[in-house]
């Protein structure tokens, strides 16, 4: 099954920063597709990086010590204000 990108969804990072998804765009050059995302942490820049490569595993030799599946990953945020 493919993954697909959840927009407006919180993704972590392999290497631990969080990231929200704004959007999918186009590359002007390429024509492929790009994910849009914001850094959640810092000056909260903004990046955009080859759906592919957003949506790929780890390569677990280059990083054998990593559990994580995915370069990166969705972040399931509870709403704990409905949990009274």
């Amino acid at each position: 099954m493919k993954r697909k990108i959840k927009l407006n969804t919180i993704y972590e990072h392999f290497k631990g920063n969080k990231y929200i998804v704004l959007d999918v765009a186009k590359d002007s050059e390429t024509l492929k597709d790009v994910v849009v995302y914001r850094a959640l942490y810092n000056d909260n820049k903004l990046y955009v990086r080859d759906i592919d490569n957003f949506l790929s595993e780890i390569d677990q030799k280059k990083y054998p010590n990593i559990n994580q599946k995915y370069r990166f990953q969705e972040i399931i945020v509870k709403d704990e204000r409905n949990d009274k």
